[in-house]
């Protein structure tokens, strides 16, 4: 089918893009200096490749951050099943840290170019992807259009729409149908989401589930965990996990506030980004708490209350070795973090507020019993003091949690069930080439 033209707006933003390339590397160079960018990978952002292509039919995903990449997984071992190559490309260094020790043989990670046209059609040129998968809301306009042009199918997969970002893209009706006219199937997490995408102008669109109900667990080195877990040994622990600026204070405040009650109770902090991991000890400084820092080579010896995690791909680590887990990015208002992970890690959870991102799987976990919501600070504190002192809670709280993640999987084969034809497709090319 025919696209829509492209509106204003795209073709403004196509030559403002084209013109402001300086200006655009030069925000690059900015975010290297500032440790946002790899420095030794930066041209890959301006879609110079890092690596050669691989030979025969390739697969391009794009995941943005370490949430939509992880969600990948399955469905890059899919595709390297069915005997393709596939390339994974991320937007942060923090994600690309993390998939390259994930990635499975058969899949190779570059960083995704910024969307500026030359950069694109760079990378394109070098890569010649035969299909591309983006995750969630990535819809980056140069890059759509480019693949468009090229005719190489795009889909929408794990796709996600807020009822915010809904209302932004209704006010550019014509924008939005232009760019999602040319995606060839949107694959969105829930009927309201697909609703959504639908009224905006996607023109295939079904739902096909939630990938990270799929997601493998986190894997944990063997060794450390019995040095830890001999380090730790029988105190009370309980993990923090990706907090966010205004919560690790209430968790160090938690941790005073309970040290009566319970004295060799250990509290391990794991910021969202580490590189706050110094923040975080000086939060536990200011409540009066004895903390250590990983990053640093530090260790939750006995006299240790304050255990700083400030590491990258270590979360599964964490979530093992302890059986109840606060997610952070709940207690402030940024919309929560996935937890999926500690649930399958037979952990139980808590969570404030704030879990727009993950509504719903949220609202199941906390009609099922398996995750408990708190308010604020002092709600933490008698949910971390009350779940610890009462273990057969906690362990009915992480079974609760496991049956109610049970009718949500499935996600990753019916997306590969999907992508059946397209993979027809590439085999046929593949025949008729050779």
């Amino acid at each position: 089918m025919k696209a829509p033209p492209l509106t204003l707006p795209l073709r403004a933003y196509r030559y403002g893009l084209l013109l402001g390339e300086p200006a655009v590397a030069g925000l690059l160079a900015w975010r290297s200096r500032r440790g946002k960018e790899d420095p030794g990978r930066l041209p890959e952002r301006r879609g110079l490749p890092g690596r050669a292509r691989p030979v025969g039919a390739l697969v391009w995903m794009h995941g943005a951050s370490i949430g939509e990449a992880l969600s990948l997984i399955g469905l890059v071992e899919g595709m390297i099943r069915r005997g393709f190559s596939v390339l994974v490309t991320t937007g942060t260094r923090s994600a690309a840290e993390l998939i390259g020790h994930r990635l499975p043989a058969g899949a190779v990670h570059q960083y995704m170019p910024l969307d500026a046209p030359r950069w694109v059609e760079r990378f394109l040129d070098h890569w010649q992807p035969d299909l591309a998968l983006v995750a969630e809301s990535e819809i980056w306009p140069n890059t759509v259009v480019a693949l468009h042009a090229r005719d190489i199918p795009l889909l929408l997969v794990n796709g996600r729409m807020s009822e915010r970002s809904f209302k932004g893209w209704e006010r550019a009706p014509r924008t939005a149908q232009a760019l999602l006219a040319r995606i060839a199937i949107c694959l969105a997490q829930t009927k309201d989401d697909a609703e959504r995408f639908a009224r905006l102008g996607a023109p295939r669109v079904s739902v096909a589930g939630n990938l990270k109900y799929d997601s493998a667990v986190p894997p944990a080195d063997r060794q450390q965990m019995a040095y830890l877990g001999e380090m730790i040994g029988d105190r009370p622990v309980w993990v923090a996990a990706s907090t966010h600026p205004g919560e690790d204070e209430m968790v160090a405040e938690t941790h005073a506030a309970l040290r009566d009650r319970l004295p060799r109770l250990l509290t391990v902090v794991v910021p969202r980004h580490p590189r706050r991991g110094e923040a975080v000890a000086a939060c536990a400084a200011a409540a009066g708490l004895r903390s250590a820092r990983r990053a640093t080579g530090g260790r939750p010896h006995p006299s240790v209350e304050l255990y700083v995690a400030d590491t990258i791909g270590e979360l599964g680590l964490f979530y093992r070795l302890s059986p109840l887990v606060y997610l952070g990015g709940s207690l402030v208002p940024h919309g929560g973090q996935n937890p999926i992970e500690p649930i399958r890690l037979d952990t139980a959870v808590l969570h404030g507020p704030h879990t727009h991102n993950f509504a719903q799987v949220y609202r199941a976990l906390d009609a099922a019993g398996g995750a408990l919501p708190v308010a604020d600070g002092p709600e933490l504190t008698a949910s971390v003091g009350d779940l610890l002192a009462d273990p057969r809670r906690i362990r009915s709280m992480a079974e609760a949690g496991q049956r109610a993640l049970r009718p949500f999987e499935g996600a990753v084969e019916r997306t590969l069930a999907v992508l059946d034809p397209f993979i027809a497709q590439m085999k046929l090319a593949a025949l008729h080439a050779s």
